[in-house]
């Protein structure tokens, strides 16, 4: 879906960029910006290098990214709008559990994180809160920051994501996809050293003894978001 003609019997408002390669996704959440006055859709695209440049030719005033792409993966293109249009806040919305994805993309640069279970109100108020120069996150998650952090010390939280990278966790849900070591270097433009260096970590990190239980394992979190 490429960038939209401007109305010109529509008040200007704020412009968003929408990154997600799902197109029913991307049509309903237009649908939904668009309904509203204030706001208005600059465009809506399906990979990362679309967003990048559609950012160069016109910036929006947000970003929305799906951390999962047709060509790469969320957290990296919010890492590289941070790098590259820091004045250009995003927000993620996306299928995934909170729970594994959303203190990543904080720290990647993000200023909130929505569910796309919550694609109705939710996403507006999230959308004109980061708009305001606020962020948005659930209040399940604002607790569990909140506990992880008090007293100024990080707490373990128990789970396996913790203790795997950004990059260890792609390489993680690609494997759960059923991707090869080659396709997976394909995907991040690494070699298949730097991917099977990145298995091997994951499965001393899951405390895994084969190549078929680091499959089986990943697998499962891919279709159901439990590891265990």
């Amino acid at each position: 879906m490429p960038a939209m003609d401007a109305d010109p019997a529509r008040p200007a408002g704020k412009t968003i960029l929408i990154v997600d390669d799902h197109p029913v996704l991307r049509r309903g959440l237009a649908a939904l910006i668009e309904s509203e006055p204030d706001l208005a859709v600059q465009g809506a695209v399906a990979t990362r290098q679309a967003a990048l440049a559609a950012l160069r030719a016109n910036q929006p005033d947000l970003v929305m990214v799906d951390l999962i792409l047709a060509d790469d993966d969320g957290l990296d293109l919010i890492k590289e709008i941070r790098a590259r249009h820091p004045q250009v806040p995003s927000l993620v919305l996306s299928m995934h559990d909170e729970s594994a994805y959303a203190e990543r993309a904080l720290s990647a640069g993000a200023r909130g994180y929505v569910a796309k279970q919550q694609l109705d109100d939710t996403v507006l108020i999230a959308i004109r809160r980061v708009l305001a120069g606020g962020t948005y996150m659930s209040d399940t998650l604002e607790r569990r920051l909140a506990e992880k952090y008090v007293g100024g010390r990080t707490l373990q939280t128990g789970s396996f994501l913790d203790t795997l990278s950004d990059r260890e966790l792609q390489v993680f849900r690609l494997i759960g996809e059923g991707r090869t070591t080659r396709q997976i270097a394909q995907a991040f433009s690494r070699s298949v050293k730097t991917i099977e260096s990145h298995r091997e970590h994951i499965k001393n990190k899951l405390a895994l003894g084969s190549a078929t239980e680091l499959a089986r394992r990943a697998a499962r979190w891919v279709e159901t978001g439990h590891a265990g």
